[in-house]
């Protein structure tokens, strides 16, 4: 009897530990397809979109901003792979490499995109850490009241965001809202964390980005991003920067 409850409590504790140390799939980046030009961070049929990025819009102009990089990883092994992030430009436009947990939902006015940001996420982790390569360009490409940013040096920026609530935050990157780094100002967040990258790393890097929590709550989403370029959200930064990012992890 005692050692039946003995099996049953340290059952409970392994799935107790288990749920605490949630992790969302496909943080590798190993799993991609293409579609119609597309590249996607996510296998053919998909059924449930974690990583999403905006090659939707842009693969009609036959450009991607984030693709499948399968010589250049951290971490080498049979079907390994990272995703390189390119800041480009289109018709005038820039269009930064962005790649985040979520799902892009449709064009909106050639120019933008509405998102479903974050993905289901109950745990509370004290950090995401990872790998990065990053190579800035000088900003060439700056949008109408960010002209002071022109010849400095591109920032990469990764974010992480916990955040309560029943519906996933819709997006409209074209809203004026969008533009601004809320950051941690966002409603219902729980816990966030933030880092720049401003300098050429010569190769791939380890990094880990602290999260801090706002409150005890339980969150139940997370919202990741990376982009080559910080200000992208203002169609800002350089035609020549390019990041390379693999094996992300949270960390507890």
């Amino acid at each position: 009897m005692r050692i039946g409850r003995l099996i049953l409590s340290l059952a409970i504790t392994f799935a107790g530990i288990s749920a605490g140390a949630q992790q969302i799939p496909n943080m590798g980046f190993d799993q991609w397809s293409k579609k119609n030009g597309c590249w996607n961070p996510y296998p053919k049929d998909c059924q449930t979109i974690t990583w999403d990025t905006a090659n939707h819009g842009l693969s009609i102009f036959g450009i991607n901003g984030a693709t499948p990089e399968y010589e250049h990883v951290a971490v080498s092994g049979p079907g390994k792979a990272a995703v390189k992030v390119e800041t480009k430009q289109t018709l005038g436009i820039l269009v930064a490499g962005t790649i985040y947990t979520g799902k892009f939902l449709k064009i909106v006015k050639m120019s933008g995109a509405k998102i479903q940001m974050g993905v289901p996420f109950t745990g509370r982790p004290k950090s995401l850490s990872g790998y990065i390569h990053y190579i800035p360009g000088r900003i060439d490409v700056a949008s109408k009241g960010m002209q002071r940013y022109i010849g400095t040096m591109d920032n990469a920026k990764i974010e992480v965001s916990l955040r309560e609530g029943k519906d996933l935050e819709i997006v409209d990157s074209t809203d004026e809202k969008f533009k601004t780094e809320q950051g941690s100002h966002y409603p219902g967040t729980v816990g966030h964390g933030v880092m720049y990258f401003k300098e050429d790393t010569g190769g791939y890097i380890r990094f880990e980005i602290p999260i801090q929590y706002l409150n005890g709550h339980t969150p139940s989403n997370i919202v990741i991003t990376a982009s080559s370029s910080r200000y992208s959200q203002q169609f800002t930064g350089s035609t020549g920067s390019v990041m390379y990012l693999d094996e992300l992890k949270l960390n507890y």
